[in-house]
């Protein structure tokens, strides 16, 4: 059996800065990469990825459902609606162009896989732009999203609560002693849904890991970072880093099993 396939789109972006010294300034400008980490933990498992950065999702994440199939598994992170809404041909050229958003709803409906994961332009995100509030992705999300700036910043850091440790097979293996995180988007659970992970009661007390159903398909809520800054290097480095990816992606795409 080949490896799974899975896209991930986003978990990119562009910084300008200008260094001034004295009567003297220049401008740099800097790509970043936020998912390098779980490229990485994904390099040598059952599950091929393709790494799609947040300016070529614009134009390059699949219009038809055709494109979506080709993928198991599709992950969303930090990439916000109006990306994947607004494709070239009609942002400048004003022309009528696929709404992907329910491109991604009738792929999950008809049996695969999509998982958001959090961050500033995720659920509702930074100053409520992510937009993802009442759109056809919202609807397959096991989590309802928050119409406002959804961010909580835990600067002193949290850990997770753990649901009945092996009771799911994506928490398989990874005990109850989780790192720090410092940060996550606040949802609320859809009923019907499983939370396998929550934020502690002192930090909040929101859903950090749901999975549910829609259609034949499956989705899964991160609702904390897949990197830096909210998931820092001591959880990035975390045994059971590459292990909880793996076995989200695994049930997400409902393979039997996982080698890990």
């Amino acid at each position: 059996m080949g490896r799974s396939k899975i896209l991930l789109a986003g978990e990119s972006w562009v910084t300008t800065a200008t260094h001034i010294k004295g009567f003297d300034q220049f401008p740099t400008v800097t790509f970043h990469r936020g998912a390098d980490a779980l490229a990485e933990a994904l390099a040598d498992s059952d599950f091929a990825l393709t790494y799609m950065p947040a300016h070529e999702a614009q134009t390059h994440f699949p219009s038809t459902l055709a494109g979506l199939r080709e993928y198991d598994a599709v992950i969303l992170s930090d990439i916000g609606a109006n990306t994947l809404l607004l494709h070239p041909d009609t942002w400048i050229e004003s022309k009528p162009t696929p709404n992907r958003l329910k491109l991604i709803r009738d792929y999950v409906g008809e049996g695969r896989g999509l998982m958001m994961v959090g961050g500033y332009y995720s659920f509702q995100g930074i100053n409520a732009g992510a937009r993802y509030r009442g759109t056809p992705v919202e609807d397959v999300l096991p989590v309802t999203i928050l119409p406002w700036d959804d961010r909580v910043e835990v600067p002193e850091g949290f850990r997770a609560e753990v649901r009945g440790p092996d009771a799911h097979p994506i928490l398989a293996g990874l005990g109850t002693e989780w790192p720090m995180l410092l940060g996550y988007n606040e949802v609320a659970l859809k009923e019907g849904a499983e939370l396998l992970l929550k934020v502690p009661d002192d930090a909040g007390g929101h859903p950090l890991l749901a999975t549910g159903a829609y259609g034949k398909g499956r989705a899964i809520a991160w609702t904390s970072d897949i990197g830096p800054h909210w998931c820092p290097p001591d959880f990035v480095s975390w045994e059971g880093y590459g292990r909880l990816w793996q076995q989200c992606l695994a049930w997400l795409t409902q393979a039997e099993s996982v080698s890990v």
